[in-house]
């Protein structure tokens, strides 16, 4: 097959490597083109996924023209970008292609999933999301992983289970977007909330219940929103969740903690770099009081990240809330 991937961000670029192991015509594109010429020199991209050679099979361009005429445009931009990232390759974009999605994320403003604002410009493509559990740097060192790709069109999220599944990449068929594409954006809002906890000294009890009772929260969102409740214990649900609320890997994670050890918000999204959680927790919270949803883990990170709320205050916060259920 033909593939485009734009965005030559870690997981684009271990995607790319799939797809070149696969067989398949790949190109990837960035506007950078410091990123691009730092992999035809040394055949990697040590700022964004350290140690894996890119294969010289796949094409490296800076010519958003190259989605033409493609069989997928995989669509792997940081979630501010991709609205303006897909006007720019509007001219050069064929009707046929199948548009993926990989942007874990909310529009500021619209309170939109990045399918939505796809299929806003692209009315006529079949899209599609991937989301679940994946490490790029795990990916690309051929560490077996397994997402969910989801569809609207069920041939379409066959087409690409197909496409980049191998012996490394294993892709279950989901029809559920609206789950898939929540639980992939506000499960970063929950990964900061456990890199405070672990930030601050806290322990795994502490952990456990953020991330449980952020499933919890996850789930009740996309339900209000029209999402079924089983996607939230798949893949794209608890796998990403718990994955990204546990490891170093997770920019999300990392940046929790530095903000749990005292360093000032934006100062540890600096020193991070793309932090998807950062912006979404602000557009999750919105979103949430738009729909009448109770999120009282999403409000006290709020608290922390833009109202100069103590961190200790947002976990006294939590655990003096009034008893209930399960």
């Amino acid at each position: 097959m033909t593939i485009t991937i734009l965005g030559s961000g870690g997981w684009g670029l271990a995607l790319a490597c799939t797809c070149s192991r696969l067989g398949h015509e790949v190109m990837v594109w960035s506007k950078f083109s410091d990123e691009i010429d730092a992999i035809k020199r040394t055949g990697e991209l040590k700022a964004k996924l350290p140690g894996v050679q890119i294969p010289k099979s796949v094409e490296l361009t800076t010519d958003i023209e190259c989605v033409s005429g493609k069989d997928i445009v995989l669509i792997g931009i940081p979630t501010p970008f991709v609205r303006s990232v897909c006007e720019q390759a509007k001219p050069y974009m064929s009707d046929s292609s199948i548009l993926l999605s990989t942007a874990k994320g909310l529009e500021d403003g619209t309170l939109k999933r990045m399918s939505e604002i796809i299929s806003e410009v692209y009315p006529k493509n079949r899209i599609a999301v991937m989301s679940g559990p994946s490490h790029a740097e795990e990916l690309g060192r051929g560490v077996p992983t397994a997402v969910a790709v989801a569809s609207h069109d069920r041939e379409a999220a066959e087409y690409v289970q197909k496409a980049f599944s191998d012996n490394v990449l294993r892709l279950y068929v989901n029809d559920d977007v609206i789950g898939c594409e929540i639980g992939g954006a506000v499960k970063n809002v929950i990964a900061l909330c456990c890199g405070v906890s672990d930030g601050l000294g806290l322990g795994d009890n502490t952990k456990a219940a953020l991330i449980t009772r952020g499933l919890s929260e996850i789930s009740r969102l996309g339900k209000a929103l029209g999402a079924k409740s089983e996607t939230f214990f798949g893949l794209a649900g608890l796998g990403d969740l718990v994955v990204t609320c546990t490891s170093i890997h997770s920019r999300n994670y990392r940046c929790g903690t530095l903000i749990g050890q005292g360093v000032e918000p934006e100062e540890a999204v600096r020193r991070t770099g793309t932090v998807e959680g950062y912006g979404c927790a602000r557009v999750t919270l919105k979103l949430a009081k738009t729909l009448g949803v109770s999120m009282p883990i999403t409000e006290e990170i709020n608290e922390i990240l833009f109202e100069n709320q103590p961190v200790r205050q947002g976990i006294i916060d939590l655990m003096s809330r009034p008893t209930g259920i399960e």
